[in-house]
């Protein structure tokens, strides 16, 4: 998968990263709040069946934690899957709200 492929898009409340994949199958997403100023809550990320084990889900997690460096904000991980690549990945703890 060629990250590139994900589109990002963002209102006043929410954020939502999309991987469409070639076969019109509906696209893999992670998606979120804007939870304050400085503070995104990663709450959802979804992945189709014909998706899965591909590593998309991981790559829309590596494009939040990029964002969210350039932006300097932190993340709520309140997704399982968002949570579990924190723990995984102990050098994205800077991110982490106190």
């Amino acid at each position: 998968m060629d990250p590139s492929e994900i589109t990002r898009s963002e209102t006043e409340h929410g954020f939502q990263y999309l991987y469409q994949g070639p076969d019109g199958m509906p696209p893999a997403e992670l998606s979120g709040a804007i939870a304050g100023p400085h503070l995104w809550s990663a709450d959802h990320t979804l992945v189709p069946p014909a998706y899965r084990g591909q590593g998309i889900a991981r790559v829309l997690v590596e494009r939040l934690i990029a964002d969210a460096r350039e932006a300097g904000v932190k993340i709520r991980p309140r997704c399982s899957y968002v949570a579990a690549q924190f723990t995984k990945n102990p050098e994205w703890s800077d991110l982490l709200p106190l």
